[in-house]
């Protein structure tokens, strides 16, 4: 906050910013019970999330388009966690709504992605009530109506998760011990959520719970992935309603905010790039490369499965099969992500450090994207050898497929705690506010996300289409950033390391 002018008064009768924030490190902290239950809205976010990963590229190409064009549709995840979550984080804390501050946004969110899911869902059938011809490969009405619920569910999402986990911080008022286990809450109901919307994008009869899914221009799956969406927004409402009901949010009287005396937030995150230490840049250069490795693998793992592993194509039972089974080995990686969740610590500690750790397990990732070769070139082989094998991959392989999956669990542990726990450190040791640094640090997820959604695809195309080029990207950035990791970033210590290790991490948003 700018000090004040010499030649205005400061009027002792209205309190600042800083004064609030005094007042909010002396309340009361609140009861576990009330943390469990916001944290719990986690779990219906995060079952959108795991879904939307999973489903919604291969969804895509069943309207029609491209696979070289599929991924840049997903360049609204990294816009709207650029754009939207500081817009909502900056008004959440300055908001004077009866409601409190919090859950007015929240209560919009769930909202919003209400009405997305609704849009993705019927996509296919308000297009076709459109004029689409489903007889053509290409169906431009659904498309335009899966992007507009796309973008808006993407928006929502990152519109739920910063006030959820400020809410928590609000409930926890300063407190460590609770702050720490609110964060594990909120971490806990994410593996949860990742579990649920994984376990429901593999199973292949989930639309005879709701038969009206299935309509003429809404085939068997693309009526599961209705129906998994009826499923998301139904856990988010209850959760969030329970939530919302059970627990006040104190409203910021009006008096109390000043704006003319702080800056928005944009002024202050691109500000606080001024102010950065050597430490804080070394790091956002290793996340960004380390960010070009892993956003492939988001975009395309489901879709790998489906096209390249059970060679189908999309609309075809045998790529249908393979997404299917790409959302089982989903589940998979969201288990053993968080089981190695509650091994970071110690893991840092036996091989000297979290920065060591980091640098070790990208190079397990570049490991697990090399896999992919090995995996997809036996595949061919048995299709070559024998047609019938389509859709019918050797138990090798669909073993081979689920270990990949594992193994890229134990790096994306890493990568979701280990780079957030660092900047903690780094803008400790400079003075710098912790908040605005790990603000700066997502800069460097989403920038990355954002060109290798613009790129995957004509690169994909440049070599002929499938994702093993993309993949082998990920790979040579997961390398690079394994050794810069190592060579760049200042070894913390061991005190430092131990007090950030509480942090909740980061994700795919």
């Amino acid at each position: 906050m700018e000090a004040p002018s010499p030649t205005k008064p400061i009027d002792p009768t209205k309190p600042s910013i800083t004064t609030l924030s005094v007042e909010a490190s002396q309340a009361e902290p609140s009861p576990l019970r009330k943390m469990f239950a916001v944290a719990s809205i986690a779990a219906g976010i995060q079952f959108g999330w795991a879904l939307q990963l999973s489903l919604l590229t291969p969804y895509v190409q069943l309207l029609g388009v491209p696979h070289a064009a599929a991924s840049f549709i997903w360049l609204c995840g990294p816009i709207s966690g650029l754009v939207v979550q500081p817009i909502v984080g900056y008004y959440s804390d300055k908001s004077t709504s009866r409601f409190g501050r919090r859950r007015p946004f929240i209560l919009g969110g769930a909202v919003a992605v209400a009405i997305a899911v609704f849009l993705i869902g019927y996509a296919a059938d308000i297009g076709y009530s459109a004029g689409d011809d489903i007889t053509k490969k290409t169906r431009p009405r659904a498309v335009g109506v899966f992007v507009i619920g796309f973008w808006i569910l993407d928006v929502a999402n990152n519109m739920l998760q910063g006030p959820c986990r400020a809410f928590l911080a609000d409930l926890a008022a300063g407190d460590q011990r609770k702050t720490r286990i609110a964060n594990g809450f909120f971490s806990f109901f994410m593996a949860v959520g990742n579990v649920l919307g994984y376990a429901a994008g593999s199973y292949s009869s989930l639309h005879k719970i709701f038969p009206f899914t299935q309509t003429k221009a809404c085939d068997v799956f693309c009526a599961n992935l209705k129906s998994c969406f009826f499923f998301s927004i139904l856990l988010l409402l209850f959760l969030a309603t329970v939530a919302l009901i059970y627990v006040k949010d104190k409203p910021v009287p009006p008096r109390a905010v000043q704006e003319d005396v702080q800056p928005s937030c944009f002024f202050q995150l691109f500000g606080a790039l001024k102010e950065l230490k050597r430490p804080m840049w070394m790091l956002m250069l290793v996340t960004a490369i380390n960010w070009v490795g892993w956003f492939p693998y988001f975009l395309f793992d489901t879709d790998w499965m489906g096209r390249e592993v059970y060679g189908g194509t999309a609309g075809e039972d045998a790529y249908a099969k393979g997404v299917r089974v790409g959302s089982l080995g989903l589940m998979v990686n969201a288990v053993v992500l968080g089981f190695m969740s509650l091994a970071v610590e110690p893991l840092g500690r036996m091989v000297g450090g979290v920065k060591r750790l980091w640098g070790i397990v990208n190079f397990i990732l570049a490991i697990g994207f090399g896999m992919t070769i090995v995996i997809t070139k036996v595949a061919e082989h048995e299709r070559h050898m024998n047609p019938a094998a389509v859709g019918h991959p050797s138990t090798g392989v669909t073993v081979g497929s689920m270990v990949f999956f594992a193994v890229l669990g134990v790096p994306l542990a890493i990568t979701f705690s280990v780079p957030f726990a660092l900047a903690s450190i780094y803008s400790s040791a400079s003075g710098a506010g912790q908040g605005l640094s790990l603000g700066v640090l997502n800069l460097a997820i989403v920038v990355p996300q954002m060109v290798v959604s613009a790129l995957s695809g004509p690169w994909d195309a440049l070599f002929g289409g499938g994702n093993l080029p993309a993949f082998m990207v990920g790979a040579a950035a997961a390398a690079l950033s394994a050794i810069m990791a190592i060579v760049l970033l200042p070894t913390p210590k061991p005190a430092d390391e131990a007090k950030a290790a509480s942090m909740v991490g980061g994700g795919f948003h």
